[in-house]
């Protein structure tokens, strides 16, 4: 079984993310779900960025730099959109990553160093009109991934939404949900 590391969207810790925790869990999987608010959780996905962009990107990686501090090398790192950040900066820096699932997110690589470390699996998952991942580049990135990365995945969903995952939000896609868990969980069963 594996360890994962799994960081929060820009809502917050929801209840959905601890949902979807507590399926890895149940799966097996040992899961640690750091709060990058500090308790603070926001209804509405605008409250949540302008929260994000008052308290800073860069503040966020490092709450989640920290909260990996104590832990084993051979984690799998895990992010919902904003908690990619934290997520792929980890995955791509931090030694004895066993693999990284970031969903409705990516960022370029060079965000965190060179390249994507050898024998670090990864998988993408985003909607395809998803306008946060298709239209800021995120596809692109993911895209670029997958081309220069030989155990990367992107998966693409049908549908609009951004937080598709998150069962606890107007946004949640049942069907699309249900595949990324699977999805998921296979992956974490390969690398675990």
């Amino acid at each position: 079984m594996a360890e994962v590391l799994l960081f929060h969207h820009a809502q917050g810790l929801t209840s959905g993310v601890r949902a979807f925790a507590e399926t890895l869990r149940a799966a097996g999987h040992t899961v640690h779900v750091p709060d990058l608010y500090e308790g603070r959780v926001f209804d509405d996905l605008e409250d949540g960025v302008a929260h994000v962009q008052e308290t800073g990107f860069g503040t966020i990686v490092e709450r989640g730099r920290a909260a990996a501090e104590g832990l084993p090398a051979e984690l799998v790192y895990v992010g919902f959109s904003l908690g990619v950040l934290p997520a792929q900066s980890l995955a791509q820096t931090r030694p004895g990553a066993r693999g990284a699932l970031l969903f409705h997110s990516c960022v370029p690589v060079t965000e965190f160093g060179e390249a994507w470390p050898q024998g670090v699996p990864v998988q993408i998952h985003g909607m395809d009109g998803d306008e946060y991942f298709v239209d800021e580049g995120d596809i692109e990135a993911a895209r670029a991934l997958v081309e220069s990365t030989p155990d990367a995945e992107l998966f693409l969903y049908p549908g609009k939404q951004h937080l598709f995952a998150d069962a606890g939000l107007p946004s949640y896609t049942e069907e699309a949900a249900a595949l990324l868990t699977q999805r998921a969980l296979a992956f974490l069963d390969r690398v675990g």
